[in-house]
């Protein structure tokens, strides 16, 4: 096989095949490790601080009919494709799981549950499992990268049915062709994914990682059973179909050299990733301010901030989803609330009138220039102005979590607790994490298993 990169006459596709299926575990960096683990670990969290929420928790009854596979936060076990619907569908549901701003989507939460649930039904390693989730990330974000996905799509639920299925191949121990053959047949079943449930409050939303999960474990089944995809999916799909573009050179730029994973952003405020340099701002002027920001005592706020921002307008949003999707409660809610934690975005905060009419006083347009610092930087820009005519005034020109501005693993730690403790006693919780951080050096993943399903 020609070194990665150097015989030019092999096409990307088979370049990238090539690379995923090959590329040895050994030889993941030492950072990267680190990172995923941590990566992992926080889609714990997100998935079993999402599995206590009412309609996840519902569904979960209605599928997890018993299987090899864990259903995190609920005891309950799945089918290993099943359980990927289920558990990145709960990871999805609190709006807290990772992200990777380059490729402006969630590889993460797309990527793991359907590597765990297959690693569970099939024996793997640790550190196998480590790199499965780390390739299928990388290929997922790629893809991301190079494509310029039509602006009325949601990005969930597109390319992250390849990151799951070539993760699933990863653990199978499929060669260049069989990993070639499954990103053709995984490109052609992502969604149709609208843009306009993020902006509705539209719940399906949150199925759509769930979707690309179930999707990269069928794959698996599909191949076995036949099933082929077109000569080259990903261009035509990611290329004409949902994007009329994708830039073949940005899939193989420095790959095996630049980890996405080391790219990636961590969540804290518990809300869309495009309120959070509004958030950052305004923890800024509260950080200032002789004491908190009286609601009462506030005129209007301003927020500047780049147009995917601006598009999360507003002012009423009609269900916990929408207001994580709208600057103007977002702001409401943490000042009113102190936070912008989990609980200040559930129905009760949607419906309280405080926080309503704060929110029926903040509006947000874009500024052209935040526009054109995407997708390297996220600006915001927030200006209260008080009854008084006091103004006070904050800028930020990324988010804190991303990988210029990183958490420390003690502070994502913290929020991993904050989210499991939701369905776990704490000495559990952190059972878990000890394992994930630790999982490098498992022979199987067997005892993990069992610390979750307990």
């Amino acid at each position: 096989m020609a070194a990665i990169g150097e015989d030019k006459n092999v096409d990307y596709l088979t370049e990238i095949a090539e690379f995923a299926a090959s590329f040895p575990s050994a030889d993941l960096p030492t950072d990267a490790v680190k990172r995923t683990k941590v990566i992992m670990a926080d889609c714990i969290g997100a998935i079993a601080g999402g599995a206590a929420e009412a309609e996840p928790a519902a569904l979960a009854r209605r599928l997890a009919t018993g299987g090899t596979a864990s259903v995190i936060g609920t005891g309950l076990t799945a089918p290993p494709a099943q359980a990927a619907l289920l558990n990145g569908t709960a990871g999805t549901w609190l709006e807290m799981d990772e992200g990777n701003q380059f490729c402006r989507g969630h590889p993460g939460i797309h990527a793991f549950p359907a590597a765990f649930s297959f690693a569970e039904a099939h024996g793997a390693t640790g550190r196998d499992l480590i790199a499965a989730v780390a390739i299928g990330y990388e290929i997922g974000a790629r893809i991301g990268i190079a494509a310029s996905l039509r602006p009325t799509m949601h990005p969930h639920g597109t390319w992250g049915s390849v990151a799951a299925a070539v993760a699933v191949q990863r653990l199978a121990g499929a060669d260049a062709g069989r990993m070639r053959a499954a990103m053709n047949v995984a490109s052609n079943l992502g969604l149709a994914t609208s843009r306009r449930t993020m902006l509705e409050g539209g719940t399906v939303r949150n199925l759509f990682a769930g979707v690309s999960g179930q999707m990269g474990v069928l794959v698996h089944d599909l191949l076995d059973a036949g099933v082929c995809g077109e000569i080259n999916g990903i261009s035509h799909v990611f290329g004409k179909v949902v994007s009329e573009q994708l830039d073949e050179a940005a899939m193989t730029d420095a790959l095996g050299t630049r980890w996405e994973v080391l790219r990636n952003y961590f969540k804290m405020h518990a809300c869309c990733r495009y309120n959070h340099a509004a958030l950052d701002a305004l923890e800024m002027i509260q950080a200032e301010a002789a004491q908190p920001l009286d609601p009462d005592q506030i005129d209007r706020i301003e927020v500047e901030s780049y147009w995917l921002a601006a598009e999360l307008s507003d002012q009423r949003p009609r269900n916990v989803l929408a207001g994580k999707f709208s600057v103007p409660f977002a702001l409401a809610t943490t000042i009113v609330n102190g936070n912008s934690r989990v609980g200040s975005f559930t129905i009760d905060k949607v419906t309280d009138e405080a926080i309503r009419a704060l929110a029926a006083r903040v509006t947000v347009r874009e500024d052209p220039a935040m526009s054109t610092a995407l997708p390297d930087f996220r600006p915001a820009r927030v200006t209260v102005h008080l009854t008084d005519g006091t103004t006070l005034a904050a800028e930020t020109e990324t988010n804190r979590g991303d990988f210029e501005d990183p958490y420390q693993v003690d502070e994502i730690r913290e929020k991993y607790l904050s989210l499991t403790t939701r369905q776990w006693p704490e000495a559990k919780a952190a059972e878990v994490w000890d394992a994930m951080m630790a999982l490098d050096g498992a022979e199987k993943i067997t005892g993990l298993s069992q610390t979750i399903r307990a």
